[in-house]
């Protein structure tokens, strides 16, 4: 976390927390959601407009977290900003030469398991958390399996976010905790 966001939150303590306003989707872009965005319905309904602004964008990622919840939040100085999920928390990059993962956020991973859902989509689990391969590396996959580098298993994409603890409709499921207890972490439909 960077020095000034840490500065902001022993300054501020106490600010709300902002839902909505940020979406992730499955190919590492960040989007901002404004209200009229929002008022269309979740991340998966309306996107927002898709950020640009490479400065803007690497601030986000040195900052971007989970909270003991799982759910993924960008600290924009005193205040959490919960990121709406299209799949995963990460999207990973696969390098041709050694089958090294990195994050949309430029972090290094160590893949511990592959997986495989029923629409061919790929996820690797890693020291790190799960995360969805980046479409345009996928036949890398393909290669560190024909390598032996690692072991596919098929998976239910519906059963990821309750099984690796991740959220992805935060303000829903802050909905649901002021409600009751959510029927399982990420569960809420879009």
């Amino acid at each position: 976390m960077d020095d000034i966001v840490k500065q902001a939150l022993a300054k501020w303590p106490n600010v709300p927390d902002c839902y909505g306003w940020l979406g992730l989707d499955a190919r590492g872009r960040w989007y901002l959601r404004d209200d009229a965005t929002q008022a269309v319905g979740g991340f998966a309904h309306s996107r927002g407009a898709l950020l640009q602004h490479d400065k803007l964008i690497a601030f986000i990622e040195r900052n971007y977290e989970a909270d003991a919840r799982g759910q993924w939040f960008f600290q924009n100085g005193p205040q959490r900003v919960y990121v709406e999920l299209e799949i995963t928390p990460w999207i990973w990059r696969v390098q041709a030469t050694d089958f090294a993962v990195t994050s949309h956020t430029g972090r290094k991973a160590v893949v511990h398991e592959c997986l495989v859902d029923a629409q061919g989509l790929v996820y690797l689990g890693t020291d790190i958390g799960l995360g969805l391969v980046h479409t345009q590396d996928v036949g890398l996959v393909a290669q560190a399996l024909e390598a032996g580098q690692w072991i596919a298993r098929d998976v239910t994409a519906a059963s990821l976010p309750a099984t690796y603890g991740y959220v992805l409709r935060p303000q829903a499921a802050s909905a649901a905790v002021s409600d009751g207890p959510p029927d399982s972490l990420g569960s809420a439909a879009a």
